[in-house]
Order: C-alpha cells, then sequence, then structure tokens
C-alpha cells in the first residue's frame, strides 16, 4: 500500500501483501501493526473528510443506477469486520446498500451451490453491497474443518475466480478485503469481551475452538489469497491498529468509487417551461 508520511490519501491501489500464483503469500511476512508511515491524527482528520466524499459518491453511483459495488470483507474472530462496518461504510445512504454477513448456511442454503446465496445477495445496479464474510468462508472453514473433501476446494478456487470475473464482466466492481491481525491482539480483544459488561454478550467459547486452528486458517487464508486474485486482487490490511484498519479500508473503498467514476444522468427536460409551471399563482 503507497500512502504520503503527512497522512494525506495516496493511492492504495498497489497490494498490500497480495499474491498471485507465481509469489504466493505468506502471512507471516506482515507485520499486523505497520502503518506505512501513516500518522494518527493525519488518518483521523482525513477519515472525517473523507465521509462527504464517500456518500457523493454512493450517491452518483445510485443515481446513475448502471453499476455497483461489492465489498468483501474477511479476517479472523476479532479481525475488525464489524468495526469496518461501523466505522466506514456506515456513513454510505441506507437507501442504496446492502449489509449481509454469511453464517452457516441454513437447510435450503446447503441444498444448493455455494454460490447461490451470494448471489441472491449481490448488489442491484446502482447499489453498493457488503459481504461481512462471504463465499470465501467456503474454501477457509471448509478446509480447516474438512467439511469437504480437497478436489471439491480446487474446483472451488476456479469456481470463485469464474463468478467474480462474470461479476466484472456484468459491470460490479469487486473490492476484497482481508483485516489482518496477530494472534497476540486477538488475545488481546477477545480478553476485552469478558472484561467489558457491555462486550461480553459477544464472547463465544467456539471463539476459542476457532483459535485453536490458527496456524490452520492462516495457511487457508493463504491459499484462498494466493489462488483467487486473477481478476480481483485481494488488499491484506494490517488491523492491529484500528484507526490505521479505517483508514485503509477508506481510502480503498473511496478509490474503488473514483475508479468508477459514476456520473449524474442527464435528462432531456424543458428547464424553462418546468420552471414556469412552478411559479407563484397570481
Amino acid at each position: 500500500m503507497t500512502t504520503h508520511r503527512n497522512g494525506t490519501r495516496g493511492k492504495v491501489k498497489h497490494l498490500l501483501g497480495a499474491a498471485r500464483d507465481e509469489a504466493p503469500l505468506r502471512l507471516s511476512d506482515i507485520d499486523c501493526s505497520y502503518t506505512h508511515g501513516v500518522h494518527r491524527h493525519h488518518a483521523l482528520e482525513e477519515l472525517a473528510s473523507s465521509q462527504e466524499r464517500l456518500l457523493e459518491l454512493q450517491t452518483r453511483l445510485f443515481a446513475e443506477g448502471t453499476r455497483s459495488l461489492l465489498i468483501v470483507l474477511q479476517g479472523m474472530d476479532t479481525g475488525g469486520k464489524d468495526g469496518t462496518v461501523n466505522h466506514v461504510i456506515s456513513h454510505f445512504n441506507p437507501g442504496g446498500f446492502t449489509i449481509t454477513n454469511f453464517k452457516v448456511p441454513t437447510a435450503e442454503e446447503a441444498r444448493h451451490g455455494f454460490l447461490w446465496r451470494i448471489r441472491r445477495a449481490l448488489p442491484k445496479s446502482g447499489h453498493v453491497a457488503i459481504f461481512n464474510r462471504s463465499h470465501y468462508e467456503d474454501v477457509l472453514i471448509t478446509r480447516v474443518k474438512n467439511l469437504v473433501p480437497s478436489d471439491v476446494i480446487e474446483r472451488r478456487y476456479a469456481e470463485i475466480n469464474a463468478f467474480e470475473s462474470e461479476l466484472i464482466e456484468k459491470g460490479t466492481t469487486v473490492v476484497k478485503i482481508c483485516l489482518h491481525i496477530s494472534f497476540e491482539e486477538q488475545r488481546v480483544r477477545l480478553l476485552e469481551r469478558l472484561d467489558d459488561p457491555a462486550k461480553r454478550w459477544k464472547f463465544s467459547t467456539h471463539d476459542l475452538i476457532e483459535r485453536g486452528h490458527w496456524d490452520e486458517y492462516q495457511v487457508a487464508y493463504e491459499l484462498a489469497i494466493t489462488r483467487c486474485s486473477p481478476k480481483v486482487p485481494w488488499y491484506v490490511v494490517p488491523a492491529n491498529e484500528k484507526w490505521f484498519r479505517d483508514w485503509a479500508v477508506t481510502q480503498i473503498v473511496s478509490e474503488a468509487l473514483e475508479e468508477i467514476d459514476p456520473q449524474y444522468p442527464t435528462p432531456v427536460l424543458n428547464v424553462k417551461a418546468l420552471r414556469a409551471q412552478l411559479q407563484p399563482v397570481g
């Protein structure tokens, strides 16, 4: 990720830690606390000023009504997916975006292919959709827990690549973000949940079970990011520092919308005649 030391917005198109088949990713090589020279106070100032711009771009996307944006958020438990939605994406107009949290498939969902429920949640034209977890769960937890044979996982990598290519061809920009925290930071955040009565409801003993598979999940993420980057590369965002996480995701989403560059439609209107009809009577 390329940034400026004074905190001003830089191009984040250069992927942070992303990998392709010829250069496999190693998450252990990425410092989860690294902030790339961005200073906290500048990042917070920029976050505040970026919110209005995000809303403007989303409004233009909605008004144009022909293209859409899909934001995929992945990460380990306590990685900050909910926090990212609350601090960054919640500034969108709710009339033009949806958030879907993909949990364990329901009985109906399990009767279909793994992309069936994903397709049902895709953004409509003009809309933004956020996936809090996504189709990648079907090559992550399924690999770690051996829920399906390895050859099925291999086929799914190809299916995901074909699916994302299809989305691009139909006018959907896909942004994939992996929030990368350390094993120690997860321990700290789980303890915070236990110690804070207001957060205790978030704690689940299941989190500790999943934590026991940390290394296996790291490998599964490395494989998914490496194998599923041909058309839609990943952003791996160091997420130990929450302020940097929020700043980075804001810049990524902003730049995606800037590249879409949605335009307000230009309807053919007889403005003079219409204005005349709106003049005061008498």
